[in-house]
């Protein structure tokens, strides 16, 4: 693909998959702390004792942070994976290319094919972007989607807000049979400030959406256009072909030695082509994009150099 940042300077791999082993287990951390959050610490006294029945834990201030944190977390693990896998392929790729031995000789004459160029799909027009663009919206999507998850229904958000209005203030505990003892609820979040809460995310969140619908349309723009050039290259590419038709009896003779010539030559070429961009892929290295490198660096300095 061609949004990865491979280059001969940069992470090594195994470098890039302990770094996103620690942005995995980093985003689990805030996950966790974020799930514990509640709307009340419920006190009951007993005998005139008062003990702790549920620990209160109210949205942290930086609770923001936190969710930009674990977005940044998830991209720059997303990131890594990305060029990791990309690194992959192409070893894959070339390792796995076949020189096309069965080509046959001009036995006989025969009327060429006009070269047809396939329609190209999304993840055409995604590889269209530059490695920044495409970093944009990785980092966009993670966003949006993180802080989705926290304030729209069934998010902690949307919980906290339902339940607050109908929390009652006062409950009752039965410690020995027909006899019932008084748990003060103390709230510690007020409506108007989930609500608050509520319009600053969604703000942030309808910002990250739009920038990630916006490379979303920006594809799909892409590839219309590139399927429209595709339509047209492929009719006269069509008639080229007929007009190259008419030529190849007289042409037979010739052509069989000299591509006797050329499979010989490209055989011995195309192996040595391989060999060679082979070496020079199992070489590269992953470049970080300035956008994950603060959150990179901060890892890698755990880990020290290779």
């Amino acid at each position: 693909m061609k949004n990865h940042s491979l280059s001969a300077k940069g992470l090594s791999l195994s470098q890039a998959q302990s770094v996103s082993n620690l942005c995995n287990q980093r985003a689990k951390d805030i996950q966790a702390s974020i799930s514990v959050i509640n709307n009340a610490t419920k006190v009951i006294t007993i005998d005139g004792k008062e003990y702790t029945k549920t620990v209160g834990n109210a949205i942290p201030y930086e609770i923001v942070d936190l969710l930009k944190e674990k977005a940044r977390l998830h991209a720059a693990q997303a990131f890594l994976m990305e060029n990791i896998r990309a690194k992959d392929e192409m070893l894959k790729e070339v390792r796995s290319r076949r020189f096309n031995s069965n080509i046959e000789g001009p036995e006989s004459p025969r009327y060429t094919e006009p070269e047809y160029i396939d329609p190209v799909d999304e993840q055409w027009g995604w590889e269209q972007l530059s490695t920044n663009e495409y970093c944009e919206f990785l980092e966009a999507e993670a966003f949006a989607s993180h802080i989705g998850q926290f304030i729209h229904g069934g998010g902690k958000l949307d919980k906290l807000r339902k339940e607050l209005p109908t929390m009652e203030l006062l409950e009752w505990a039965e410690i020995e049979d027909g006899k019932k003892t008084p748990v003060v609820v103390s709230a510690h979040h007020t409506s108007e400030y989930l609500a608050d809460l509520h319009e600053d995310l969604s703000g942030l969140h309808r910002e990250y959406e739009q920038k990630v619908n916006y490379y979303k349309a920006k594809v799909k723009n892409l590839v219309t256009l590139e399927n429209a050039r595709i339509a047209r290259v492929n009719a006269d590419n069509q008639s080229a072909a007929n007009e190259v038709n008419d030529k190849l009896i007289t042409e037979y003779k010739t052509a069989r030695q000299a591509w006797l010539a050329q499979v010989s030559k490209a055989t011995n070429e195309f192996e040595e082509a391989r060999q060679k961009e082979t070496a020079q892929i199992a070489a590269l290295r992953i470049e970080v994009s300035p956008i994950f490198k603060e959150v990179i660096d901060g890892f890698l300095s755990k880990l020290g150099k290779e």
